[in-house]
């Protein structure tokens, strides 16, 4: 039987990964990511290896957010703690603040009366715009108060009977359709 080229699975030296140096050097998209308050470090590690996929610029990890260097963490993270730029901050409400003062544009994912679907990504935000999406914790979501200080808040259509992703799997679809408007050539 012949080898079908188009569906063998490449090796890891044919990925043209990026060294951690590398990484911390190229050109990242306009996208931070803020983690209000999350508490499963296997979530906080799967944002962090997301944010490495798709070269968000920063992850703000806010208010009891596990930070590295923690070993659940890196469990799930795989070495993405070294390569993405992140930094803690006690407080979400003051961390969407500065992001703000500083020209970003600022929207949470959470279900909310006036929600956004995702599925019009392209129609708010744009290329060139600096965007911070803001994550919320497990049970509890995106803080209310935080959610007020958001430009909108975006949502991913659901269409099953839960009408609720893990953060960690919400994070990924939502930050593969902001990187789609993003990275536009």
């Amino acid at each position: 039987m012949s080898e079908n080229l188009y569906n063998r699975k490449l090796r890891t030296d044919e990925m043209n990964r990026l060294s951690t140096t590398d990484f911390k050097q190229a050109t990242k998209i306009k996208l931070h990511l803020v983690l209000d308050n999350l508490r499963s470090m296997h979530n906080v590690g799967s944002i962090f290896r997301t944010a490495d996929a798709f070269r968000i610029q920063h992850i703000y990890l806010c208010g009891k957010t596990p930070t590295p260097p923690n070993k659940a963490i890196h469990k799930t993270a795989l070495g993405a703690t070294e390569s993405v730029d992140w930094s803690h901050f006690k407080n979400t409400y003051e961390t969407v603040e500065k992001l703000k003062g500083n020209g970003v544009r600022v929207f949470c994912l959470e279900q909310t009366e006036n929600s956004l679907s995702l599925e019009n990504i392209e129609t708010i935000i744009h290329q060139n715009d600096e965007i911070a999406l803001v994550l919320g914790n497990e049970v509890s979501g995106v803080a209310q108060s935080v959610i007020n200080l958001c430009e909108s808040a975006l949502e991913i259509p659901q269409y099953g009977t839960k009408h609720s992703l893990n953060v960690g799997v919400s994070t990924g679809i939502a930050v593969w359709a902001i990187f789609s408007v993003l990275n536009m050539k």
